[in-house]
């Protein structure tokens, strides 16, 4: 079981999807954590040990989040950002989080594959 926070660019649903593949996900918007900036949202992530996913490319930039610094973050890179799209990737990714670690690590998930940075 891995340990997520969504941020509050996600679709609320798609906690439901990563609770339904087992996991523990939480959202920004059901901890009244909707707007506080990146810098923020990232120490809390380090507090509860969640991996963050996004679609904030800001999280991308490790040198200002170094990946092994923290729990892991999943950033989305979509064409399209409406809600059946993001909701059928967190969907796909359920299988790929069984298969890899991301302890420390920055996905890059695009629509056909996924990065990883250590």
């Amino acid at each position: 079981m891995m340990r997520f926070k969504l941020d509050e660019n996600l679709p609320v649903e798609a906690a439901d999807i990563l609770q339904q593949a087992g996991h523990n996900a939480e959202t920004v918007h059901a901890e009244q954590l909707a707007g506080i900036n990146d810098q923020r949202l990232s120490i809390v992530c380090q507090e509860e040990q969640r991996i963050l996913i996004t679609l904030d490319l800001g999280f991308a930039d490790i040198r200002n989040y170094p990946p092994e610094n923290y729990p892991g973050f999943v950033v989305l890179r979509s064409k399209r950002q409406d809600n059946p799209t993001i909701l059928g990737i967190i969907q796909n990714l359920t299988g790929a989080f069984e298969k890899g670690d991301i302890a420390g690590k920055l996905w890059i998930v695009e629509e056909k594959r996924i990065r990883i940075r250590s």
